[in-house]
C-alpha cells in the first residue's frame, strides 16, 4: 500500500480474465452453490431450445473423472462465422462476455438466458471445456482450457483435463470430428470445473440436480430430462444412479406434486396475456445503439391450490427460470390476490360473520400452493443470478390475470365451483380469526410470574426455576402416570403436563377445531410460544419439550398425534431440535448376587436386548428373579425406578425428534394422518410382512 494513486495503477480485466478473477459476481460464490449454477447455465441454454420447440430430451451426465456432460436435440450452437469478430459461432458463444442469440434478434421469443453470458463465464472457469455440435450432417467440436481456444492431446485414450494442451496461435479452428445423421441436430457439452477456483469440498449436489430437472419437466410439458450419476460406480452401496422426468400436465401437475395437505380447492389455472412498451438500446446496423420504443408481450400462466394447512409454497418464474426471491410478478400476483378475496369476503360478511375485521396477505396466503410462470421477451433481472425480476410493467400484467381469473370462478354457477369457494372464503376467514386471537392471548402465553400462574390451565405442574435453557416440559399420558411422575421428578428445572388419551388429529381438523379443542389449546398455552403464523420460538417456556407415553401401540399412537400437533403448528419446536421422546425401559431383571453381595437391577429397553442380557448370564452362570418384570405402562413403575430410567439426567435415554426434509415430512405426516384413506392401505398392506405379531397390544 502506498498514498500514491495514479492511472498506472488501475487495471483492465479483458474477456474472460475478469470472470476469473472475480467468479462471484457471475455465479454468486466458489463453492458447491456456485459449481451448481455454472451446470444451470447450461442446461438453461438447452432448455431454452426446447422452449423455442426445437428438441425434447436434455440428458445430464454426472461422470465418474469429475467431468460432467449435458447433450441436448435442440438446433446446435450455430458452426458459421460471426462476421463482426470473424470467428465460428461455437468460439463467439464459448469465449466472448455478452455475446449470443438472446438479444432480441429473432432465434428467442422468450429465453432463460438474457446477458450472453452463461457459456462463456462456465468456459472461463473450467479446466477444460469440450463442446460438439451436431448440424447439416455433420459433427463439429472445439475445446478449451480457461476458457483459451486450443487442441488437447488425449492420444488414444480418454479425455482428461491434465493433457498436453496447444493454444491456437494464428487462427482459431472448429473442426470436423466425424458425421451425423440425417437431420439430427443438438449440441453436447461436456466441462472439467477448475479446481483452483472452486473450493476443495465444492461437489455437483445430485438432490438438488434431482428438484431442479423435476422442476424444469414440469414447466415444460412434453420434455424429458434424464440425469444419471456415475460418481460413485465402484461402490456397490450407491453404483450408477439414474432418474428420468417427463409430464404432460404442467402447471397444474406440479401443484398437485407440491400440495401435500387435503384440498379445500381444486388445482385453479389463471392465465392471460398483457402487453407493454418499453425503451431499450436495440443494436443498428452500422454496430451503434439507439434507445428505441419496443413493444413486449408478457404471458401469464398460474396454477393455484389452497388446502386445510397453513403453510404457504409458492414457486415463481420468468422464461422457466426459478426467481426464489420473487419480483414484480409476483408482488402483483399477492397483491391481487388479496384484494380479491378481501373483497369477496366483505361482500359476504354476514354469512362469514367476519364483522369489520380486514384480510390480510398472510391469511389469504395460508394453506396456499401456487406456481406462477410468466414469460416475456428480455426481462429485467437483478444480477447474474436472475433471482428477482424487475420489470416493472409486469406486476398489472399479472394483477389483471389474477383478478379476471378469481371473478370469474368467485361468479361461477357450477355446484362444485361455488362450494369450493365458499370452503375457501371460511378457510381464510378462520385464518384471520385465528390470527385475531392469537395476537390478543399473546401475551398470556408467555411465561407468568407467580402473580399471574392462574392463568395457565390447572393440571399443569410447573418448574421453579425460570432459565429456559435449563427447563423441561414433560408430556404424560394419563393421571396414573402423572402421580409416579410427579415424585420421580425433579421440581427445580421439570414440569408436567398430563393428557387425557388421545387427543384430537390435527391433520385431518381445521384450524378453528383445533383451538376449540380443550387438550389442543391447552398444550398450546402451555408451551406459551403461539402457534401456526405467530408462533415465536423465543418465547417458549421450555428448553426442552419431552414425549413420555407408554411403550406399547398406544404409546407409539399418542406420541405420532402429539408430534402431528407439532409438525403443525409448533414447527419451529422440532426445527430447533427441541422436541424428544422419552424412552422407558421395557424390562427390569433382577440379578442374584450369591452371599450378601446385593442383587443387582438391570433394565433393557427391547426384547432383543432382554434376550442378549439372559444369553449373557446363562454363560455366567448367573440366575435371575422369575418372573421378570414387562413394563406395560409408566403407572406400572415405582417412583424411584421412573427417575432412575427415564427422567434424571444422570441415566435417562432420550430420542430427539429431527426433520432434516421438511416436505418429505410433510408428505409422510399426510399419509399416515391425513384423510386420504387409499395411500394409508397401501402403506399398511406394503409393510405387513414386517410386522411382529408378538409386538401388538390385544
Amino acid at each position: 500500500m502506498t498514498a500514491e494513486y495514479s492511472a498506472h495503477h488501475l487495471q483492465v480485466l479483458e474477456g474472460l480474465e475478469a470472470v476469473r478473477k472475480r467468479p462471484g459476481m457471475y455465479i454468486g460464490s466458489n463453492g458447491s452453490p456456485g459449481l451448481m449454477h455454472c451446470l444451470w447455465e447450461i442446461i438453461d441454454n438447452s432448455v431454452d431450445e426446447a422452449v423455442a420447440g426445437n428438441g425434447d430430451r436434455i440428458d445430464v451426465i454426472l461422470r465418474a473423472d469429475g467431468s460432467v456432460e449435458v447433450q441436448d436435440r435442440g438446433r446446435g450452437v450455430p458452426v458459421d462465422v460471426e462476421p463482426r469478430t470473424g470467428l465460428t459461432g461455437v468460439e463467439v458463444v464459448f469465449t466472448k462476455l455478452h455475446a449470443g442469440g438472446k438479444f432480441g434478434g429473432g432465434s428467442y421469443a422468450a429465453s432463460g438466458g438474457l446477458h450472453g453470458v452463461g457459456a462463456s463465464v462456465v468456459n472461463a472457469l473450467s479446466e477444460r471445456l469440450d463442446v460438439e455440435v451436431d448440424r447439416a450432417g455433420k459433427t463439429y467440436a472445439m475445446s478449451f482450457h480457461r476458457g483459451e481456444p486450443g487442441v488437447f492431446d488425449d492420444g488414444s485414450g480418454e479425455a482428461r483435463p491434465d493433457a498436453s494442451f496447444t493454444p491456437f496461435e494464428n487462427g482459431s479452428e472448429l473442426r470436423i470430428a466425424g458425421k451425423a445423421k440425417r437431420g439430427v441436430t443438438g449440441t453436447r457439452v461436456r466441462y472439467w470445473a477448475d479446481r483452483q477456483i472452486f473450493t476443495k469440498d465444492a461437489a455437483f449436489q445430485y438432490d438438488d440436480l434431482v428438484t431442479r430437472a423435476r422442476q424444469t419437466a414440469f414447466l415444460v410439458p412434453g420434455l424429458e430430462i434424464v440425469l444419471r450419476d456415475e460418481r460413485f460406480v465402484d461402490d456397490p452401496e450407491v453404483g450408477v444412479r439414474e432418474t428420468s422426468y417427463k409430464f404432460d400436465g404442467g402447471l397444474a401437475e406440479f401443484v398437485d406434486f407440491l400440495a401435500t395437505d387435503a384440498p379445500v380447492t381444486d388445482t385453479w389455472r389463471l392465465e392471460g396475456v398483457g402487453a407493454f412498451t418499453e425503451t431499450v438500446p436495440m443494436l443498428q446496423p452500422d454496430g451503434s445503439m439507439l434507445s428505441t420504443e419496443v413493444e413486449r408481450e408478457c404471458r401469464v400462466d398460474i396454477a393455484v391450490r389452497w388446502g386445510t394447512g397453513y403453510d404457504t409454497t409458492t414457486r415463481s418464474f420468468v422464461n422457466i427460470i426459478s426467481t426464489p426471491k420473487g419480483g414484480t410478478h409476483q408482488q402483483g400476483f399477492e397483491q391481487e390476490l388479496t384484494k380479491q378475496l378481501r373483497a369477496e369476503v366483505e361482500k359476504n360478511a354476514r354469512r362469514l360473520k367476519a364483522g369489520n375485521d380486514k384480510l390480510e396477505k398472510d391469511d389469504v396466503l395460508a394453506g396456499l400452493t401456487a406456481v406462477l410462470n410468466v414469460s416475456l421477451p428480455e426481462p429485467q433481472f437483478e444480477g447474474q443470478t436472475k433471482e428477482v425480476l424487475g420489470t416493472p410493467a409486469v406486476r398489472a400484467i399479472v394483477a389483471k390475470v389474477v383478478r379476471e381469473g378469481l371473478k370469474e370462478k368467485f361468479a361461477s354457477t357450477k355446484r362444485d365451483e361455488k362450494n369450493q369457494v365458499a370452503m375457501l372464503l371460511d378457510k381464510v376467514v378462520s385464518e384471520m380469526k385465528a390470527r385475531l386471537s392469537a395476537r390478543a392471548h399473546k401475551e398470556t402465553q408467555r411465561r407468568k410470574n407467580a402473580l399471574e400462574s392462574s392463568s395457565l390451565p390447572a393440571k399443569l405442574i410447573d418448574c421453579r426455576t425460570t432459565d429456559v435453557s435449563n427447563t423441561e416440559l414433560f408430556i404424560v399420558e394419563g393421571d396414573s402416570a402423572l402421580g409416579t411422575a410427579r415424585k420421580a421428578r425433579d421440581s427445580e428445572y421439570q414440569a408436567l403436563f398430563p393428557i387425557r388419551g388421545k387427543i384430537l388429529n390435527t391433520q385431518k381438523a381445521s384450524i378453528s377445531d383445533m383451538l376449540s379443542n380443550a387438550e389442543c389449546a391447552a398444550l398450546i398455552q402451555v408451551i406459551g410460544a403461539g402457534s401456526g403464523r405467530t408462533f415465536d420460538i423465543d418465547t417458549a417456556r421450555y428448553g426442552k419439550v419431552i414425549m413420555m407415553s407408554d411403550a406399547d401401540v398406544d404409546g407409539a399412537h399418542i406420541r405420532t398425534l402429539l408430534l402431528t400437533l407439532f409438525y403443525r403448528y409448533m414447527r419451529p419446536l422440532i426445527e430447533h431440535g427441541r422436541v424428544y421422546a422419552a424412552v422407558p425401559p421395557l424390562h427390569r431383571v433382577i440379578v442374584i448376587n450369591p452371599g450378601s453381595k446385593p442383587n443387582e437391577t438391570i433394565y433393557t429397553y427391547s426384547d432383543r436386548e432382554l434376550n442378549t442380557l439372559l444369553a449373557k448370564l446363562r454363560r455366567t452362570n448367573k440366575k435371575w428373579q422369575e418372573p421378570i418384570q414387562r413394563y406395560k405402562g409408566l403407572g406400572e413403575m415405582d417412583a424411584d425406578q421412573l427417575a432412575e430410567t427415564t427422567m434424571s439426567r444422570d441415566g435417562r435415554l432420550l430420542r430427539r425428534v429431527r426433520m432434516e426434509d421438511a416436505e418429505a415430512a410433510g408428505r409422510v405426516f399426510e399419509m399416515l394422518m391425513g384423510n386420504e384413506v387409499a395411500p394409508r392401505r397401501e402403506f399398511i398392506v406394503a409393510g405387513a410382512a414386517k410386522l411382529d405379531k408378538e409386538s401388538i397390544d390385544a
